[in-house]
């Protein structure tokens, strides 16, 4: 363990999650096996080695999928409530790790200790918000138009469910999936991605003692490791109905063409390239906590951070004064250090990809304002700390309509009436989450109207980023159009059924056709 580990206690929060220095990638339950290769998992707060994990072959993988399908036959036939109670233990077991957990999440992917705690907290509360539902899968029940029939819908266990997360979320994406699959009936395979593999395995002996000691079947829950040839190995497998995927668009067109071959259902939640729109009857403190947040939280790693910032040309020099002044109090530094803002982006190849933006926008036409730049010295020997950048830009020059995961915030200006800064916002491939500061109800109104903002997510003085589990998430266009977390996102998970009753002793046909023999 490095010095960073030992001062913070990585160690610790390990043992506590019953993870040792050598792991098993492939995991049924409470057994664990695997015959790959070998995966290191490095962590980009100070580039030490934390573990290493061996890869899900095909002969793994059949296996566990064996053992996924035999549970699914068991645990399908448990009442709903009775899953709501096994979801409500885990919900509890999370409360109980949730120190070691926030700080694994930190450690391994490098975002805020705050906001690692912030995730786990969010597992909890999808969790609570799921054994709510276990009570709650409701159908509908309809008028025939034929006498003495009835007729109603209701709602089945869809099958195993396919999850394959990112590392930005690698712990909270899994649970928005996992927590709703289990109470709807469904068993779940995990594959979480390969730059946190120690997040996947830590959740899956947290998930596994739960079903252990409720003597329920091995293969409720079960986790698969490697990078994209295992997640394709789910892709294609027709004894999966349900592959949710979140991560990049290319990644995410590539799983939805390989899944609707196979007519299977796909649930994307891809990237995004969020705007905040910034109007003269805006309140700018309100403004600057919630676009630098947005732009530098998880070090603009988010599938939600702010990208972009729409501001009315009457205030464009008084509101990029006041965040390029709030740039400079941030303090970049080892995320488990709570003074510190912002952590490291999650490895070097990101780090190149926030530098080519940077030399992108200059090279279009944009001008840095706020200077951005690899960090070196003590402290950030991962080679992974970089400073947050501000560049002035057009919303046409093709690196502003691409998403760059990294602290880049584009300043664009616009003029007119609200009308033209939501045409800029509208005007990307992506369309995930957006954002209007505004003090004027018509404006807030027309952002919101079916006209406004085309994004799945729209908020009105809030920034783009901290999405709570009650409502769904997810966004449209390129971003995917599916839909986790709350309200009835329940319904992807499972498969819809209409019933009609013919409680008479005649058989009367639907629309008055007659059949007499």
């Amino acid at each position: 363990m490095s010095k960073v580990a030992q001062e913070f206690g990585i160690q610790d929060a390990l043992t506590a999650l019953g993870i040792k220095d050598i792991n098993e990638g492939t995991s049924t339950g409470s057994k664990s096996f695997s015959s790959g290769e070998i995966i290191e998992s490095i962590s980009p707060v100070d580039g030490v080695l934390i573990a290493k994990v061996k890869t899900t072959t095909k002969t793994d993988y059949e296996k566990v999928m064996d053992t996924a399908t035999s549970a699914f036959n068991a645990w399908r036939t448990k009442p709903a409530p009775q899953r709501g109670e096994i979801v409500r233990q885990f919900g509890n077991k999370l409360r109980e790790l949730k120190e070691p957990l926030g700080k694994l999440v930190s450690y391994e992917m490098g975002k805020s200790y705050q906001e690692g705690l912030g995730e786990v907290q969010e597992m909890i509360d999808i969790c609570d918000f799921a054994v709510g539902l276990s009570r709650q899968l409701h159908g509908l029940t309809m008028h025939s138009e034929r006498p003495g029939h009835r007729m109603y819908e209701q709602y089945h266990p869809l099958g195993p469910v396919g999850i394959i997360s990112a590392f930005n979320f690698p712990v909270a994406v899994w649970a928005w999936n996992t927590a709703l699959a289990w109470v709807c009936g469904d068993v779940c395979i995990w594959k979480p991605s390969e730059k946190t593999p120690l997040c996947g395995i830590a959740c899956q002996n947290i998930a596994a003692a739960v079903f252990k000691d409720n003597n329920l079947p091995e293969g409720i829950s079960c986790l698969i490791n490697g990078d994209y040839k295992v997640g394709e190995f789910m892709s294609h497998d027709g004894r999966i109905p349900l592959v949710s995927a979140t991560g990049s668009i290319r990644m995410g067109k590539i799983v939805a063409q390989a899944v609707a071959a196979r007519l299977g259902k796909s649930l994307l939640e891809l990237g995004g390239n969020n705007a905040i729109i910034v109007t003269p009857d805006a309140d700018i403190k309100m403004t600057v906590i919630g676009a630098v947040f947005g732009a530098v939280g998880t070090a603009g790693q988010r599938c939600t951070s702010t990208r972009r910032l729409i501001i009315h040309e009457s205030i464009y020099d008084k509101v990029k004064e006041a965040v390029t002044t709030a740039y400079k109090q941030l303090r970049i530094g080892n995320p488990l250090d709570e003074k510190n803002h912002v952590g490291p982006l999650i490895d070097t190849d990101a780090v190149k990809n926030y530098e080519q933006a940077l030399k992108k926008v200059v090279e279009e036409g944009g001008k840095v304002i706020v200077e951005g730049g690899v960090l070196e010295g003590k402290g950030f020997e991962s080679g992974c700390y970089v400073k947050p950048a501000i560049a002035e830009a057009e919303n046409s020059y093709d690196i502003v309509q691409h998403e760059t995961f990294g602290p880049v915030l584009y300043l664009l200006k616009y003029s007119g009436d609200v009308e033209n800064a939501i045409a800029i916002q509208n005007g990307v491939v992506q369309g995930l989450s957006s954002a209007i500061m505004t003090n004027n109800l018509r404006e807030a109104e027309r952002f919101l109207s079916a006209y406004g903002s085309d994004c799945g997510i729209a908020n009105v003085n809030i920034g783009t980023s901290g999405a709570e589990i009650g409502g769904a998430f997810g966004g449209e266009k390129e971003t995917g159009g599916g839909r986790e977390s709350g309200s009835d996102a329940w319904k992807v998970y499972m498969r819809r059924q209409t019933n009609t009753i013919n409680y008479t002793t005649e058989l009367p046909l639907a629309q008055g056709i007659k059949f007499d023999l």
